[in-house]
């Protein structure tokens, strides 16, 4: 079955980096887009990063452009987003999703807290 496990988070203070990986199973991962999403406390899910699966082209956020990389290694079935520059804004759960035919998946999710 598909499966998408996200590691990586954890507290960090501000202006630092952290870079969270997602491991993909039970599905041809070179095949498919991945996307970044994360959840703040009483905030709607946004869409933080989108990385194609072809060739690897990428979008973002408008707040985190700059800031913020993904990155994917098939050979290794793992989509990565670095992130440097934190603030405290960026405190959320991130989720690793992907949309496969008639389904979409998430992971369940990291915790990344910035704070001094």
């Amino acid at each position: 079955q598909v499966q998408l496990v996200e590691s990586g988070g954890g507290l960090v203070q501000p202006g630092g980096s952290l870079r969270l990986s997602c491991v993909a199973s039970g599905f041809t991962f070179s095949s498919y887009a991945m996307r970044w999403y994360r959840q703040a406390p009483e905030k709607e899910r946004e869409l933080v990063a989108y990385i194609s699966a072809l060739y690897g082209s990428t979008k973002y956020a408008d707040d985190v452009k700059g800031r913020f990389t993904i990155s994917r290694d098939n050979a290794k079935n793992t989509v990565y987003l670095q992130m440097n520059s934190l603030k405290p804004e960026d405190t959320a759960i991130y989720y690793c999703n992907t949309l496969l035919p008639f389904l979409e998946y998430w992971g369940q999710g990291t915790q990344v807290t910035v704070s001094s």
